[in-house]
């Protein structure tokens, strides 16, 4: 079996939160994540709001030091300084397409600008590269010299996919890179970065809220709770025959997404996130959990292998 393309170990971050008087207490944003990527792959990380999908994606894209882990690209153990030559290599399509790019400069120069930053090439090598990328996203070339207001959502997405892909690097974020566009224009997008990947060899990490994005668009599917993954399993898995009950209320806060069992019930989150600086005893989803038991209150599962998957639940199926 080949070596994973990523391969993230036991990472976490901690954030130190300063009272006065008091010893520093800390949200610990990621507390022992670990995943493989393989290339050509796309792995979907779900959560709510809260549960350290962005800092993972910070983390990945070197925007944040990990308090302990690994982080390994193409064999490669990242350090813990920024390293300009695992950053080509890393880039992110940005959620919102209205803020991530510069209003005042035109599309040609925001598609260049790692270019410009990261090589050698001269100006006439890089408008052939550009030219080149707005054809392969979708954008005719004659648009290059136009503003970022003089497109359409879809549009200004497409020219921050050009952006990204310029470096031609290997690993993509995709952090919610769909959730600011019209429904209609939405599946066209996903299309493209499907097309893209074929054709570039990528790897995404896709980050989401909206789970029937996740199942057009993921191979495998994370989902994560307060800073630890809770289940990883292939998309068919975790859509068909989710086992941990945090994966199994997110599914059916969709009406849809998943086919119950005949005489079962919807499975609904009780009660609100616990803080991140004062997290349950246990297991940490055992507040909200319609399947706790006593044991659930003092001890904390791991991820294990259950039907295939990895799941950290007492009451998963072996």
């Amino acid at each position: 079996m080949s070596s994973p393309f990523l391969e993230v170990k036991d990472l976490k971050k901690y954030y130190p939160v300063k009272e006065f008087m008091k010893p520093d207490r800390f949200v610990k944003a990621l507390d022992g994540v670990s995943f493989e990527l393989a290339k050509n792959e796309t792995l979907a990380i779900v959560g709510e709001s809260g549960c350290g999908k962005s800092t993972l994606a910070k983390a990945l894209m070197q925007l944040e030091i990990p308090t302990a882990g690994e982080i390994s690209l193409g064999g490669q153990v990242l350090p813990q300084q920024v390293a300009p030559e695992f950053r080509q290599k890393v880039q992110m399509i940005f959620q919102d397409p209205y803020a991530s790019l510069n209003p005042r400069k035109k599309v040609r120069d925001l598609i260049a600008e790692p270019l410009v930053i990261n090589t050698n090439l001269s100006a006439q090598e890089r408008e052939e590269k550009v030219l080149s990328m707005m054809e392969k996203v979708g954008l005719r070339p004659e648009l290059a010299d136009r503003y970022p207001h003089m497109f359409s959502g879809g549009q200004r997405q497409r020219v921050g996919i050009a952006r990204a892909l310029i470096l031609q690097p290997e690993l993509i974020i995709c952090d919610e890179p769909v959730s600011a566009l019209d429904i209609s224009i939405q599946a066209q997008v996903l299309n493209q970065l499907v097309e893209l990947q074929d054709e570039m060899n990528l790897s995404y990490i896709f980050i989401s809220h909206d789970l029937s994005v996740v199942r057009h668009i993921a191979h495998r599917v994370m989902v994560m709770y307060l800073g630890k993954v809770v289940e990883i399993g292939t998309r068919e898995q975790i859509f068909e025959n989710p086992q941990h009950p945090y994966t199994k209320a997110l599914l059916d806060s969709t009406p849809g997404l998943r086919t119950l069992a005949g005489g079962e019930r919807p499975k609904t989150l009780q009660g609100e996130l616990p803080s991140p600086l004062n997290p349950p005893a246990g297991c940490s989803f055992h507040k909200r959990c319609y399947a706790t038991k006593d044991h659930c209150k003092n001890s904390a599962p791991v991820l294990e292998n259950k039907q295939g998957r990895s799941v950290a639940c007492f009451e998963a199926r072996d």
